[in-house]
């Protein structure tokens, strides 16, 4: 087996760049409506001002945008330019029409603005306010928040879409339920990741075990995401969600990584763009080793229960201490398969290119602890 040319898993990348892929056509995933979310979270400034207007029984109209790119939009108003803050936003908001901030969110520039968008453009709201703000949020680049004075909702509108922000106590209970599942996942996969360990380093895995470490682990990892993204419509009050979160997570990004490197038939960029497929398959599909068999380019005829399969040693020599992943990918690529590393001699080691004795020493301590661990 020759892998030359293959991609190593990148144990480097940020957690939250390898989180934040997911299967679901769910809005709350597009960049833009997430970034407009964390701007009116708990903690900022512009959310104090917010629930000051919500406490009050008010209802307002707020846009953020570059206020002369906007202009077109305005009917009348009151030109202020004054440095922005939670108390000047809620006094604005007492009275009628919109309150225009400008990008930043560090100047009030406009308020009692009546805003003229296109009537032309479709609207499914039925409130005079709601209408408006879809409008404008399709005619123009702004992020657009209605606050509903008889409801005492926030409803954010960015381009196409509309989000109905939750009360932070039915966030909080939604992310702490995510977690508690999350936990579970985790106890399980940490349990299969151990069992596929040691039958590596006896030679013996079967594909049947490689599909369910698989499954399990992008099942924990789409359960991570939206925990991710419950904190960020929890702002500041997500902090301990936070914590939780990486505690529990750990290393499976990582993981995930070079479970699909060290298995994938061919490997290389084609295992990567994998890992890409894996987070679009549906659940139901998720669940179905038929999907998971032709994501990982074994033939369909395959039965998974009884052919070996045997890995390229990606994750393996994750495990040992202070080994580079570029030092692992020079390793894999010299031997092939985790067998062979495990049975070359310390010449042929120092023979990869950038693995001197040192690194030889603790290569052969890693995998020796692994097998120790193993036994006990």
């Amino acid at each position: 087996m020759n892998d030359e040319n293959r991609t190593p898993p990148e144990n480097d990348l940020p957690a939250r760049l390898r989180l934040t892929r997911s299967p679901a056509k769910d809005p709350r995933r597009d960049p833009r409506l997430l970034d407009s979310i964390a701007r009116v979270a708990p903690g900022t400034r512009l959310r104090e001002g917010i629930e000051d207007v919500i406490r009050s029984h008010e209802g307002a109209l707020i846009v953020i945008g570059d206020p002369q790119a906007l202009s077109f939009l305005y009917s009348g108003g009151i030109p202020l330019d004054m440095q922005f803050s939670p108390q000047l936003l809620y006094e604005l908001a007492k009275m009628d029409g919109a309150i225009v901030v400008n990008e930043s969110v560090s100047r009030l520039a406009y308020a009692n603005v009546q805003l003229m968008p296109d009537p032309t453009i479709l609207s499914s709201e039925t409130g005079t306010r709601h209408r408006t703000a879809e409008r404008v949020a399709k005619q123009t680049t702004a992020l657009v928040i209605a606050i509903s004075q008889e409801r005492e909702t926030l409803t954010l509108f960015v381009g196409s879409h509309r989000y109905l922000l939750d009360r932070i106590p039915d966030v909080l209970a939604r992310a702490n339920q995510a977690l508690a599942t999350l936990d579970a996942y985790q106890r399980r996969l940490d349990q299969q990741l151990a069992r596929l360990t040691s039958l590596e380093l006896r030679g013996s895995v079967m594909l049947e075990e490689v599909l369910g470490v698989v499954q399990r682990a992008e099942m924990s990892t789409r359960v991570a995401y939206e925990i991710e993204r419950d904190c960020v419509e929890l702002g500041s009050a997500g902090r301990l969600i936070k914590l939780q979160l990486e505690e529990l997570i750990g290393e499976l990004p990582n993981e995930k990584r070079a479970l699909v490197h060290d298995y994938h038939a061919v490997g290389g960029a084609e295992a990567e763009e994998a890992l890409e497929r894996l987070s679009r398959l549906s659940f139901a599909e998720l669940l179905e080793s038929e999907y998971l068999l032709q994501l990982l380019s074994y033939p369909r005829r395959v039965n998974p229960l009884d052919h070996r399969v045997e890995p390229r040693g990606y994750r393996v020599l994750s495990h040992v201490p202070r080994l580079p992943n570029a030092a692992a990918r020079r390793i894999v690529s010299a031997f092939g398969g985790l067998d062979a590393i495990m049975e070359a001699s310390d010449q042929q080691l120092q023979a990869v290119e950038g693995i001197g004795q040192r690194r030889v020493r603790e290569i052969k301590d890693g995998l020796r602890r692994l097998r120790e661990l193993d036994l006990g």
